[in-house]
């Protein structure tokens, strides 16, 4: 069992800035890759940010680079996407998802969240 809470989303104006944070029970944080994806109606999911176990992998989708920062804190059991220079383009729901690997996460996650609401008003 795994479970993955967020927290954080809103509703902010374009240019601001908002802090999703990802708790994590059920299974050793230290050792799963964690990540974010987005949905928006209408859309396909992707995948904005991931970061391995470690940390010493992360990725980021081209639409995010330069203004979300993935980290994560191990001894905490969280993963946070810090969300800068929002545009109204980012408004969707955002779900933290867990694998054992980047790679194997961005392909499909074998935990979700249960999403947090990101609105972004002009």
């Amino acid at each position: 069992q795994v479970q993955l809470v967020e927290s954080g989303g809103g509703l902010v104006q374009a240019g601001g800035s908002l802090r999703l944070s990802c708790a994590t029970a059920g299974r050793n944080f230290r050792n799963y890759a964690m990540g974010w994806f987005r949905q928006a109606p209408g859309k396909e999911r992707e995948c904005v940010a991931a970061i391995s176990e470690s940390g010493g992998t992360i990725y980021y989708h081209d639409a995010v680079k330069g203004r979300f920062t993935i980290s994560r804190d191990n001894a905490k059991n969280t993963v946070v996407l810090q969300m800068n220079s929002l545009k109204v383009e980012d408004t969707a729901v955002y779900y933290c998802a867990l694998d054992h690997t980047v790679r194997l996460l961005r392909i499909g996650p074998d935990y979700w969240g249960q999403g947090t609401q990101v609105t972004v008003s002009s």
